[in-house]
């Protein structure tokens, strides 16, 4: 048996609509699994084998506006659908680009959900490599023994002084009244046994600090770590929905 073949993708999922917000507009996407406008009351742990491309990945309707949750379950209903066959970054850049087009499709046969939209940030495991990708400012961040680092890239404005965080986003699947073509953001990152990705919406990394979501780490694993993020975004008053996906490679 090949050493790839002993290998597992370990993905630990939670989704809470945290406490502000009335209803859960997040979804959530693990390999052929989604999570569409549901509250986990406890982490969700899954296991999948190392070797086929495998896509884990957020997405965060956009509130204020109509069907947010429709977007982002339609997000990663396509991202589902095309996950075995995202295998280079122009694959990804493809799927992220039919996603876009099928929100705005949706938003056409339906006027009432005219200008519906959603963030988006994953990754899509390889056997050696990670394919991380976003639209708009939900987040992967990377945790090894050194701390915390954000791979994927938030499109935002910057932000004015004093200011941690912004709500504002200058690019989104879906989103306005007329179609707006997008350009995600797709890296490649080496695949690192010794590290942990987080998959988040801004629920998450908006209430708690990175230093907060780094400590975390170090103390914690798998549904525990899950649990315990989750914990400090309501302590923290949690104002929006918290959805999250910890991803490692073990034996």
């Amino acid at each position: 048996m090949s050493e790839t073949a002993t290998r597992y993708v370990t993905v630990t999922a939670l989704s809470h609509t945290g406490l502000v917000r009335e209803h859960n507009e997040d979804s959530l996407v693990a390999g052929p699994w989604t999570l569409c406008g549901t509250v986990t009351a406890n982490p969700q742990t899954l296991l999948f084998p190392l070797g086929s491309p495998l896509v884990v990945a957020v997405a965060d309707g956009i509130g204020g506006q109509p069907g947010g949750e429709v977007a982002s379950a339609l997000t990663v209903a396509h991202l589902a659908a095309l996950g075995p066959s995202l295998d280079s970054e122009k694959a990804v850049r493809e799927a992220l680009t039919r996603c876009n087009q099928a929100v705005y499709a949706a938003a056409e046969r339906n006027r009432a959900l005219l200008a519906m939209g959603t963030t988006v940030a994953g990754a899509v495991v390889l056997p050696d490599s990670l394919l991380v990708f976003n639209v708009g400012d939900s987040r992967v961040l990377e945790a090894d023994g050194d701390g915390l680092r954000q791979v994927s890239v938030d499109d935002s404005p910057p932000l004015q002084a004093g200011q941690r965080t912004t709500s504002l986003v200058t690019q989104a699947i879906g989103g306005a009244a007329r179609f707006s073509a997008i350009a995600p953001h797709v890296r490649s990152v080496p695949l690192d046994r010794e590290r942990r990705y987080v998959v988040c919406t801004d629920g998450l990394t908006d209430p708690v600090l990175e230093e907060e979501i780094a400590a975390i780490l170090r103390a914690h694993d798998g549904g525990r770590a899950a649990f315990e993020l989750w914990k400090a975004a309501i302590e923290a008053g949690a104002p929006d929905n918290i959805t999250m996906a910890l991803v490692s490679v073990g034996e």
